[in-house]
């Protein structure tokens, strides 16, 4: 491996970018997600020895570019003493397999994709007890089927690029004990899963709205969250350089209290497996009351990164939380520039989390949209109705429980679903009931 720098372990690497044109992804979108590549691999530590797109129908079933593709990657590695080439698509275990033995027989050229690349990202920039378990288990179940690709080796361990969290170190070369690590990691997440699952239902028994701070990796949440509460969380100009969720209580003009919560970022073609790991950590967008989508306004793909956020969003099984649309880095737009299409124009503000012009104004809409159709509202629920009570704590924030002869009576600030669902229990204030 080419090393340009060596620093607390981490070894930068230059690479070789292999993208691919086909029926399905014209030339404009292939260079669009090859550039992201590219920042993807300068979060990792690495830069860019060359690009390389070839253009097929589709893609070779053995090496994914062709035969003689192949050998002209393999001459380039060899003329820049390459020693890692990442492709801008998913490979399969064959495909690995193929591309490191025609390139380097020697199996010193390791070849890996962009799910492997953010995979290493995130174990890059793991920090909390429950992000490393995360990532550890993401990588196992991407890598266990493509253990058969590095032969005798197995064990990638070093620090370069594709090589970082467990990887194999505490692994023996039987798949039968990695799948045992899996095991222990998916009861040890769970078990972190029920302890957020408390922390939730502490923050509900709160009756503080919740927000989520969502959208792109890099478009300025975590700068954001600092802005208004002084979190203190890293932000900086990279992909995904903060993973695990910060939580922390901010103050609207009116008095009313709200809790913020910065998400992990969002990207294209996000591995499914991270996904899955990382799902309690993205649910915060399920159980937060509004949603606050941040975008790059100064990035011209503004719009396509808009695109995804909502598309993940909606997989997440969000999509119909009241959403505010926040144009970060307007200070730096391009002259010009227009609101992205799918952006709710009603609610939408342009800022700049960094300079903190159009703050205010985005504090004012978010007081607004969390005001919007809430009430403070009796429920009467009779005696033999307790299961529907208990529903009622996961749909609204129930302010006050008051036990009186004919059952029990919840005054909670419900919004307009809330009201819908428990329309049939809505009732006055009880008589002698203190304020």
């Amino acid at each position: 491996m080419k090393e340009l720098l060596q620093e607390d372990g981490i070894v930068a690497s230059q690479a070789v970018l292999v993208g691919l044109i086909t029926r399905d992804r014209d030339a404009d979108e292939c260079e669009i997600s090859m550039n992201e590549l590219e920042r993807l691999l300068d979060t990792a530590g690495g830069s860019v020895y060359a690009r390389m797109v070839q253009a097929k129908d589709t893609p070779d079933t053995r090496t994914c570019i062709g035969s003689g593709k192949v050998e002209e990657l393999a001459e380039l590695c060899r003329g820049g003493d390459i020693k890692l080439v990442i492709f801008d698509c998913d490979l399969s275990p064959a495909q690995i397999k193929n591309l490191e033995k025609e390139l380097d027989a020697q199996g010193d050229i390791r070849v890996i994709d962009r799910s492997m690349l953010i995979l290493d990202i995130f174990a890059l920039h793991a920090t909390s007890a429950e992000g490393k378990l995360q990532v550890e288990l993401a990588q196992l179940k991407y890598t266990i089927p493509r253990l058969s690709g590095h032969g005798s080796e197995m064990s990638r361990l070093g620090g370069g690029i594709g090589t970082r969290g467990p990887g194999e170190s505490k692994l023996e070369s039987d798949r039968r004990h990695i799948k045992r690590r899996i095991a222990a990691l998916e009861e040890d997440i769970r078990n972190l899963e029920a302890a957020r699952a408390t922390q939730r239902k502490q923050r509900e028994k709160s009756g503080l709205p919740k927000v989520a701070v969502a959208g792109y990796t890099n478009a300025g949440k975590s700068t954001l969250l600092n802005a208004l509460t002084g979190a203190g969380i890293l932000a900086e100009d990279k992909l995904f350089a903060t993973l695990d969720p910060t939580t922390r209580k901010f103050e609207l003009p009116d008095g009313t209290e709200i809790l913020l919560t910065d998400t992990v970022g969002f990207i294209r073609n996000l591995p499914h497996h991270l996904i899955s790991a990382f799902r309690s950590t993205l649910e915060e967008v399920l159980y937060a009351d509004v949603i606050l989508v941040v975008l790059d306004f100064s990035d011209p793909e503004c719009d396509a990164q808009l695109a995804v956020t909502k598309q993940l969003i909606t997989e997440l099984g969000a999509g119909d939380k009241p959403i505010l649309y926040a144009l970060n880095k307007c200070d730096v737009r391009a002259v010009g520039a227009i609101k992205p299409a799918d952006a709710d124009s009603a609610h939408t503000v342009e800022i700049s989390a960094l300079t903190g012009e159009g703050l205010e104004a985005l504090i004012a809409m978010l007081g607004e949209i969390i005001r919007e159709g809430k009430r403070d509202l009796w429920y009467h629920f009779g005696h033999a109705e307790g299961g529907q009570a208990s529903q009622l704590y996961k749909y609204a924030a129930v302010l006050r429980c008051e036990y009186l002869e004919d059952g029990m009576y919840l005054l909670a600030t419900s919004d307009k679903k809330a009201q819908g669902m428990f329309a049939a229990y809505l009732c006055d204030k009880p008589e002698g009931i203190d304020d």
